[in-house]
């Protein structure tokens, strides 16, 4: 035999040879390598162990499911990092039907459908399954697979719950934004009916800038200009020999001062003198000046004479007048109280009780509101007034309670008894009866008997006078008179008042 009539014998190539063979020249045949580099060339996709498929199908997905093409599942495969769909094998031999919502049953009869007549969907749906055993709903989207001869169908299903969150949050995020531009506009509203129903003239300036920010037609007219042209000019330049940041600054001052004071102004287009009372606020960061600006002849007119005279008599007059609130806390005071106080200013009185400056605090304090609250006035009291340094100066204090209005006030006038009352005579309301019984005693008994007895009336009278203005509060009328309560018992036991008025 010819050596070249023998079968030749090919040792295998090992895979560096078959990496350099080249293509096969046999037709219809792809390259494929021990490596698996090649394997995705040209669409072709390795064969996968059975054993296998299953964890790949059941980790690509959130949720498999193999039915029939009649619907009856015959596998469940879940995610086992997705644990929230719970245990589903009792899905298995079931038709899944029974497991979906009423209107996701018709979306699958038509893609079991299209499998039947031999067509392949490729267009996902979304089915929402119910499971009364555990009690729950999920919506899924499924993508649909021909698998086998047999007919079989996967589905692969992904979880579109986190997806229903989030819609649900974007919506109830959406309702919520409604909700508030709802309600802006509804204060938008209102803030633009108030301006344009308001009969003052209110103009609303930036700090920052010095321009207008909104005005009312009012304001415009005072100003002489469009309430357009008006809007985001500087207000400064509004009035006459004005410049932007002395102006700015003479405002804030102003809104700043207790009580407020208005600026006089003249506006430089309809020549007008105006008066500006400014009230500063802050709103969403920025500083804003609400501006109320009136003309100066009507404000002259509203100013009567009688409100003159008022202020100018609180003002400039010699008697001391306090304005409290209900619990006794100095509101306002005029110099002549200040005067009396030692106090440098009114911020070193306002906010304070009345009684850091009466001589018997608290105890002359519940007297002139409780008697003032009673009646509406009192008209005479008599005390002493400490000074921020110690002294004191002896007084007639007169109270009046102001209960017809929103916000209850008193009012205290006081007037300086030291110049008087080393030369006056005391003046005591005596009975008919103890005058009779102390003339009685002239010419039957010693000047001495007589004083002593004397003394007693007027001890009486002074003790009687104390329990009636403090309404009976026997330690207010010990410490009023400057007695223990013990000594004042005695002596209400000595004149025989203890039954007067019952025990207090």
């Amino acid at each position: 035999m010819r050596p070249h009539d023998m079968p030749s014998r090919r040792r295998p190539l090992r895979d560096e040879e078959l990496d350099d063979a080249g293509p096969d020249p046999s037709p219809g045949r792809k390259p494929v390598t021990t490596r698996g580099t090649k394997y995705w060339s040209g669409g072709a996709i390795p064969l996968i162990a059975p054993e296998l498929l299953g964890d790949i199908i059941a980790t690509a997905a959130d949720l498999a499911v193999v039915v029939s093409v009649e619907g009856t599942v015959l596998s469940v495969l879940v995610n086992p990092n997705h644990r929230s769909f719970g245990k589903l094998e009792h899905w298995e031999g079931r038709d899944l039907r029974e497991f979906l919502t009423r209107e996701s049953i018709p979306k699958l009869d038509r893609q079991l459908d299209a499998f039947a007549s031999g067509s392949q969907p490729t267009r996902a749906i979304e089915l929402n399954h119910v499971d009364g055993a555990s009690a729950w709903e999920f919506p899924v989207r499924y993508s649909f697979h021909r698998v086998g001869p047999d007919g079989a169908v996967l589905m692969l299903g992904r979880d579109l719950r986190p997806i229903a969150e989030m819609q649900q949050q974007l919506v109830k995020a959406q309702l919520a934004l409604e909700r508030d531009y709802e309600a802006q506009r509804e204060y938008d509203t209102r803030y633009r009916v108030l301006m344009e129903a308001s009969r003052e003239a209110m103009v609303f300036v930036n700090m920052n800038s010095g321009r207008i920010v909104d005005l009312n037609g009012p304001a415009a007219v005072l100003l002489g200009g469009a309430r357009a042209d008006l809007i985001g000019a500087a207000f400064a330049q509004e009035f006459e020999g004005r410049r932007r940041g002395e102006f700015l600054e003479s405002l804030k001052s102003n809104a700043m001062m207790d009580g407020g004071v208005q600026i006089e102004l003249q506006t430089r287009r309809s020549k007008r003198k105006v008066l500006v009372n400014p009230t500063i606020f802050r709103a969403a960061g920025e500083r804003i000046l609400l501006c109320r600006i009136d003309p100066a002849e009507e404000a002259d007119m509203v100013a009567d004479e009688l409100t003159e005279n008022l202020s100018a008599l609180y003002q400039e007059g010699v008697d001391a007048i306090v304005f409290t609130d209900r619990e006794g806390v100095i509101r306002a005071a005029n110099e002549s109280f200040l005067k009396l106080a030692d106090a440098a200013h009114l911020t070193a009185v306002k906010g304070r009780s009345l009684g850091d400056f009466l001589a018997r605090g608290s105890v002359d304090l519940k007297v002139l509101l409780d008697n003032a609250a009673r009646s509406g006035h009192m008209r005479l009291y008599a005390t002493k007034i400490l000074g921020e340094f110690g002294g004191q100066t002896p007084v007639e204090l007169s109270a009046t309670y102001l209960n017809d209005r929103t916000h209850p006030a008193y009012v205290f006038v006081l007037r300086d008894a030291s110049r008087v009352e080393a030369v006056r005579r005391p003046a005591m309301s005596v009975s008919n009866d103890s005058v009779r019984s102390v003339m009685e005693l002239v010419g039957s008994a010693t000047l001495k008997d007589i004083v002593a007895e004397t003394t007693d009336v007027v001890e009486r009278m002074c003790i009687e006078t104390a329990i009636e203005l403090t309404r009976n509060n026997r330690v207010a009328a010990a410490e009023m008179l400057g007695l223990s309560r013990q000594s004042l018992y005695v002596k209400l036991r000595k004149f025989g008042l203890l039954g007067k008025d019952g025990e207090g």
